[in-house]
């Protein structure tokens, strides 16, 4: 605290009040003085209402909780023509009604090849095989003696944005960028149970394979599963739920999320990598030549902004605006997101605020006051390791326009003098 009592201390404190005043009423405190005197003379704060008057719903009315019915358009969403057939498809997470960095459970995206597996845990069995010196079976009570650990980690399908490599195409950052969900796991460490096996030194690889119709399998690096893969079976706090792998998912950080494997039922070590369908006709990025790059796992450096996006105009017109997004990292943490509001011929640095934790979503904001005038809107994330978030034509460049996965290109909002925000492509 600083002394205001001596030589010079009512002078410094009328100087800081007026400054506060100053900047304070030229923001927020301005557009709050113009909502109070609205509020005066507001019935829904003179006169009572329904809520002050009757009783509400008791204890029990609820037993496992919901969000208000006034949130009820807050939900996963799919793209109908996006896949034949619902059963192998995808939904995305609302990232534009979200804050923080959690994703709610029930808002985390889904994406199935076979449908939703439903399993009653006391059925469910994991084997590991292969070249360890002990084969062996778990039941979920047996994994559940072994040394737990909670992490909190994103998880971003490979296909996030694979619409938008040819140009603006989906309308919502929902669409755009909705692939992607950030949840505290907890489960065993991958290492705790191959060590129990006893991995062969000749074993290289390790083959996850899914316990659904699809039975989706998926090569993964020893180095890797022996580091910080986790075999889990909560998400912030509860039970997996049925669509994201109940009872048993494979948690692969930092890397595309096909590897993360739901219904987890077999392990399998091996020296070489198995060129399954899904590493193979599907997960590989065509270049402009038309060979095809195998085995790219991480997710790279990447960010959106969410608010103010399409689906989350500015509605309030002139005055104070917050500017809020996310960014991510397969690589590690995120050390800064700069944001432009003029299609990248001026950058700030944006603000940071919550956990910075590896391989998780980070939240951002900066506050401006909007003049009412278009704004071009990007963000731009640098992660731990120096890499920044490239433009969309740096990108194209380098891989070409034929690519599905893998891209991680500056997004940009355009917002019109109404507020009304639309998909465009600055690159």
């Amino acid at each position: 605290m600083v002394d205001q009592t001596g030589p010079g201390g009512a002078r410094h404190a009328a100087s800081r009040r007026n400054f506060l005043k100053a900047g304070l009423l030229g923001g927020a405190a301005a557009a709050a003085s113009a909502g109070m005197a609205r509020a005066a003379g507001d019935p829904l704060i003179t006169e009572v209402q329904d809520w002050n008057r009757y009783l509400g719903d008791g204890v029990d009315a609820a037993p496992y909780g919901k969000p208000s019915e006034f949130e009820a358009h807050v939900v996963r969403r799919d793209v109908p023509w996006l896949t034949s057939d619902p059963v192998s498809s995808i939904n995305f997470t609302p990232l534009h009604e979200l804050d923080g960095i959690i994703t709610p459970n029930g808002l985390c995206f889904e994406r199935h090849h076979g449908g939703t597996a439903i399993i009653n845990p006391a059925d469910h069995r994991l084997m590991i095989n292969g070249l360890v010196d002990t084969p062996l079976v778990f039941t979920m009570e047996d994994l559940k003696r072994f040394p737990r650990e909670n992490r909190v980690y994103f998880l971003e399908c490979a296909a996030n944005g694979g619409m938008e490599w040819k140009g603006s195409q989906l309308n919502g950052c929902q669409f755009t960028h909705g692939m992607i969900h950030c949840v505290v796991y907890t489960g065993v460490p991958l290492r705790y149970l191959l060590e129990e096996a006893g991995v062969k030194t000749s074993g290289k690889w390790l083959l996850a394979e899914g316990a659904d119709a699809s039975a989706m399998t998926r090569s993964i690096p020893i180095e890797k599963a022996l580091d910080d893969c986790l075999v889990a079976f909560k998400m912030n706090g509860e039970a997996l739920r049925a669509e994201q792998g109940y009872p048993l998912r494979l948690c692969v950080p930092g890397w595309e999320g096909n590897m993360w494997v739901k219904w987890l039922r077999r392990l399998e070590v091996g020296d070489a990598p198995w060129a399954q369908r899904e590493e193979t006709s599907k997960y590989t990025d065509l270049l402009a030549d038309g060979k095809a790059r195998r085995h790219t796992f991480v997710m790279d450096v990447k960010s959106v902004i969410t608010s103010p996006s399409p689906q989350a105009p500015v509605t309030h017109g002139k005055g104070p605006l917050v500017i809020s997004g996310l960014a991510w990292s397969g690589n590690g943490t995120i050390s800064r997101v700069d944001v432009t509001i003029d299609g990248g011929r001026n950058w700030q640095p944006a603000r940071i605020d919550g956990p910075s934790l590896s391989k998780a979503l980070h939240r951002f904001y900066l506050d401006i006051n909007w003049d009412g005038s278009e704004l071009l809107l990007q963000s731009r994330a640098i992660d731990d390791q120096g890499l920044v978030q490239p433009t969309k034509d740096a990108l194209r460049a380098v891989r070409g326009g034929n690519s599905i996965y893998h891209n991680n290109g500056i997004q940009t909002w355009h917002v019109n003098t109404d507020g009304v925000v639309e998909n465009v492509e600055v690159s």
